[in-house]
């Protein structure tokens, strides 16, 4: 059985993890379906409709401006994912290419790179995106930006420690005697090997990209409106929580399920590419020798 078929089969029988995994996939669903889905426009106000609360006509009830709330968490799931997954992707760049060239060539250069990453680990991760995003004007754009560019560091020394490992195993060796280079060394025999880990980084730290632009966006330094986002509608509830409670229950909802899903998808990889365990799964399914 092949290795990719064993992680399957181990991950299906987290049902935690499937179950997440689901969920994560009926809200990008909803994320993409958005324009033809919503039941009204993101942006429409209703002077008659003003803090109405959930019913038929409006199933979340509607904000201080009379906008369906499920109109906007719609939008605003666009929003919230697309930040998570291309903030991640930054991350997961930049700590792929320090990991790799610290691990890969060691000494001096390891040295060098490792301290840089302690640096930047010494600084709060959150108090340093405030003071990026207290000197650029708040965007989508300038949002993912700055969340990728200060949350590589853990993916760095993942990828570090296992090229250390990696590069002393046979293969790798066996191409460095017969001349390949550095770069094919790093980028077709070592680094293929030493991605499974960090998928699942990627996949807990989109739950971490996504908390931190609903936090940004509720603190009025995220997405800016009109343009809904999870964040800013909860700041809509906070000022309105004593007469308008949809205004918080839903969003608030609507973030801790996303972010419960996405950290119940890397545990079940996190256990199901557990190398520790794969012989048990080969014996069981008769694939080791006799």
């Amino acid at each position: 059985m092949s290795a990719r078929r064993i992680i399957w089969r181990r991950f299906r029988r987290n049902h935690l993890a499937v179950a997440g995994l689901a969920v994560i996939l009926v809200l990008i669903t909803a994320a993409i379906l958005a324009p033809h889905i919503a039941p009204y426009s993101k942006t429409g106000i209703d002077v008659d409709h003003v803090l109405s609360p959930p019913s038929w006509q409006h199933p979340f009830g509607t904000d201080e401006l009379g906008r369906d709330v499920l109109t906007r968490m719609l939008w605003g799931s666009r929003v919230s994912l697309s930040v998570g997954f291309i903030a991640m992707g930054i991350a997961v760049l930049i700590g792929i290419l320090i990991g790799s060239v610290a691990g890969f060539y060691g000494g001096i250069v390891d040295s060098v790179l490792m301290r840089f990453v302690d640096m930047m680990l010494a600084f709060p991760t959150f108090i340093l995106i405030l003071a990026v995003i207290a000197i650029v004007p708040p965007g989508i754009v300038i949002i993912m930006v700055v969340i990728g560019v200060t949350g590589w560091m853990d993916v760095a020394r993942l990828v570090r420690a296992e090229f250390l490992t990696l590069k002393q195993r046979d293969f790798v060796l066996a191409s460095k005697s017969a001349g390949a280079g550095s770069l094919r060394l790093i980028f077709k025999e070592i680094l293929p090997n030493a991605l499974s880990p960090v998928f699942v980084t990627a996949t807990l730290g989109v739950a971490g990209a996504i908390l931190t632009e609903s936090a940004l966006s509720f603190l009025g330094l995220g997405v800016q409106p009109p343009n809904p986002s999870w964040g800013n509608i909860l700041t809509s509830g906070k000022d309105n929580i004593e007469t308008a409670w949809w205004l918080s229950l839903y969003p608030g909802l609507a973030i801790l399920i996303t972010v419960l899903s996405y950290n119940l998808v890397g545990e079940g990889l996190r256990d199901a590419i557990d190398p520790r365990l794969w012989e048990t799964e080969r014996y069981e399914s008769g694939q080791t020798e006799e």
